[in-house]
């Protein structure tokens, strides 16, 4: 679960896995360096002992280790129904060794060698999908979006939400900043099968839109020719 509380990432709790030490000794500096609080695993085995004693909020892992390789780790996970984020880092770079790291339940993938930075945003996401993921919320200032009782609420103020509105919102904002197209939003909100047309889409916006003008905390913004995207302000 993730674990953030007021004081900043020191709360977060990172493993690191991987057998090799200058790999290790980069990424615990780069974490450190960012508030987190960083323990090392040299492979799977070793990483699920760590697991049994200490609370960890997310892993980034290498696949070819001794013992028990990145994929085999994340399987074990899976099956056990952990649904911790993972970052697999690895220099297998074709698409076949991506391809197999997803199907095995990583949540993210990159490539050796590691742009520090990315990574740092790469793992913010995450740990952000987590969070979601584990309360039903999504908090934006002052907002909350409750998942559980298809509301959103401003201080006193609290609007319950159709079904289908409420939906599109929680989708888009889950993910601030990315395009959703129009057919995205229909086959995942009512569904590849409905006989419902994506202009539907664009009425629903509509109606979100009219219902949350004035609130500055987001907004629902158009992408001309491919769909739209919601904006945190806050």
């Amino acid at each position: 679960m993730y674990t953030e509380q007021k004081g900043g990432e020191a709360m977060i709790h990172i493993l690191v896995v991987d057998d090799d030490n200058n790999t290790r000794l980069f990424l615990r500096a780069v974490l450190e360096g960012a508030g987190y609080t960083v323990s090392t695993a040299i492979h799977g085995k070793h990483a699920l002992e760590i697991m049994d004693k200490t609370h960890i909020d997310l892993v980034v892992l290498d696949i070819m280790m001794p013992e028990m390789d990145g994929y085999e780790f994340t399987k074990t996970l899976r099956e056990s129904e952990n649904n911790m984020p993972i970052l697999m880092v690895s220099a297998k770079q074709l698409p076949s060794d991506k391809h197999k790291g997803f199907l095995v339940g990583t949540d993210d993938y990159m490539t050796k060698p590691i742009d520090d930075e990315e990574m740092l945003y790469r793992i913010k996401a995450l740990l952000r999908r987590a969070k979601i993921a584990n309360e039903h919320k999504i908090e934006i200032g002052d907002v909350v979006i409750d998942y559980d009782s298809l509301t959103v609420s401003r201080g006193d103020e609290v609007q319950e939400l159709p079904q289908k509105e409420f939906l599109l919102l929680y989708k888009l904002l889950s993910y601030p900043g990315k395009i959703f197209t129009r057919i995205q939003l229909m086959d995942e909100i009512w569904g590849a099968d409905s006989d419902t047309g994506w202009e539907t889409v664009t009425v629903h916006i509509g109606r979100l839109r009219k219902r949350f003008e004035g609130w500055n905390e987001f907004s629902i913004e158009s992408v001309r020719g491919l769909g739209y995207k919601a904006v945190r302000k806050a």
